[in-house]
C-alpha cells in the first residue's frame, strides 16, 4: 500500500510498504480517505523535526486524518465495516499521574501518530490503511464529508483553546494569527457564543478566510496598526485575548488590549519570550496556555459531522497522494494556502 515517508529534510517519497493487515481483538483496521497537512509536518518536511526533536529513521508524517472502517477486531463494539470515522492521533497512556489527574494532554508516556519524539518514531497517518485502537476511531455521520471530518484534530485543539477561557456568551474576543489554529479559533469562539470576534493577522489572505468564518472585524496589522489603539482605551477593552502566533510582540499587544481581569489564552507556540509582568500585574491579567486536547476530539468530530460548524473555508486544496511533495509545497505558501489535504 502507498505511504508518505519523510526520510530527510525535504526528502519526502512515496513509497509501497506491506498491507496493515487484520486488526487486533480491539482494533479496527481505517482505510484512509483525506489527511491534513499541519505545521508540524510542514517543520519535519523543511527542517527534519523542532526544538530538540530530530528524524532519526524514515517516518510516515500526518495526523489528521478520516476514512473508512475496513475491518473490525472481534472484541469491538459500536463500529462496523463502511462506517466513515475520524482518526484520533492522540493515544495517552490512560495511568500515569497527569493521566489520573484528568490532564491526559500532558501524558508522560503520550503516544502521537507522525511524531519523532520518541524512538523508534511514532509512525503518522498518512498511509492508505492504518490499524488503531477502536477508541481512536470517532464515527461519523453516513453522509459525512471526509475532507471536513480530518480538520477533527486541529479543530479539537482550538475547542480546548476556548474551553479554557469559560462562558463566552456576550464576551468580546481578540484571535491574533489567522493560520489554521487562528481561524479554527474564531469557528469555536463564535460556537461558543462570543458577541463579538476581532481578528488580526500580517497577511490578507488568512484575514479574509477569517472574515468568512465569523470574525466580524478583520485587522492588517502591516496595513494599520492604529486600528487597534481603541481597544486599549480604558485599559483595554477585549474580554479574551486567543494568542494564536507566538512572537513576544503579540503577547505585549494582548496585554495591552485585554480589560482588567480579562484573558490570554496562548495557543500559539514559539521561542520563549519575556512577559510584560507590568501589565500582567496591574491589570490582573488571567494567563492560560493551551495544548492540545483530550475529549474535545469526538466534539469536534461531531460538530463537523452534524454540520454544526461549517469548515470548508479553511480548505485549500486536495491533492492526491501520489503529488505529496507538490502538496507540501502549496502548503508551505502561508500567502495562499490555510490546509491542504492528501487524499488516498
Amino acid at each position: 500500500m502507498r505511504a508518505v515517508i519523510l526520510h530527510a529534510p525535504r526528502d519526502l517519497r512515496i513509497e509501497d510498504i506491506p498491507d496493515a493487515g487484520q486488526p487486533g481483538t480491539d482494533e479496527v483496521r481505517v482505510t484512509v480517505a483525506n489527511g491534513g497537512i499541519c505545521g508540524s509536518d510542514l517543520h519535519y518536511y523543511h527542517h527534519g523535526g523542532f526544538g530538540v526533536v530530530r528524524l532519526r529513521q524514515p517516518m510516515a508524517l500526518g495526523h489528521e486524518v478520516s476514512g473508512v472502517v475496513s475491518a473490525i477486531g472481534r472484541d469491538v463494539v459500536g463500529l462496523s465495516p463502511g462506517d466513515r470515522v475520524a482518526v484520533n492521533p492522540s493515544r495517552p497512556c490512560g495511568h500515569c499521574p497527569f493521566c489520573r489527574r484528568d490532564q491526559s494532554s500532558q501524558c508522560s508516556d503520550m503516544r502521537f501518530n507522525g511524531s519523532a519524539m520518541r524512538f523508534p518514531h511514532e509512525q503518522g497517518l498518512f498511509r492508505a490503511e492504518v490499524i488503531v485502537p477502536a477508541p481512536q476511531a470517532v464515527r461519523l455521520h453516513p453522509d459525512t464529508d471526509l475532507a471536513l471530518a480530518a480538520m477533527s484534530e486541529p479543530f479539537a485543539v482550538c475547542l480546548n483553546a476556548v474551553a479554557k477561557a469559560g462562558s463566552l456568551l456576550g464576551q468580546r474576543v481578540l484571535v491574533a494569527g489567522c493560520g489554521p489554529i487562528g481561524c479554527l479559533t474564531i469557528v469555536a469562539a463564535a460556537h461558543a457564543g462570543a458577541s463579538e470576534i476581532i481578528a488580526t493577522d500580517i497577511a490578507g489572505e488568512p484575514l479574509r478566510i477569517a472574515s468568512r468564518v465569523g470574525a466580524g472585524e478583520t485587522i492588517d496589522l502591516t496595513r494599520d496598526a492604529a486600528a487597534l489603539d481603541r481597544y486599549r482605551d480604558g485599559k483595554g477593552r477585549i474580554d479574551v485575548v486567543f494568542e494564536c502566533s507566538g512572537p513576544a510582540p503579540a503577547l505585549r499587544t494582548a496585554c495591552e488590549l485585554v480589560r482588567p481581569g480579562g484573558q490570554v489564552i496562548t495557543v500559539g507556540l514559539g521561542p520563549d519570550i519575556p512577559l510584560p509582568l507590568g501589565l500582567v500585574v496591574t491589570k490582573e491579567i488571567r494567563i492560560s496556555g493551551s495544548f492540545r486536547f483530550d475529549r474535545e476530539f469526538a466534539t469536534a468530530a461531531d460538530l463537523i459531522s452534524r454540520g454544526r460548524v461549517d469548515l470548508r473555508p479553511l480548505l485549500t486544496g486536495i491533492f492526491p497522494a501520489q503529488d505529496a511533495v507538490r502538496a507540501f509545497e502549496m502548503a508551505s505558501d502561508k500567502t495562499r494556502a490555510m490546509k491542504v489535504q492528501l487524499q488516498f
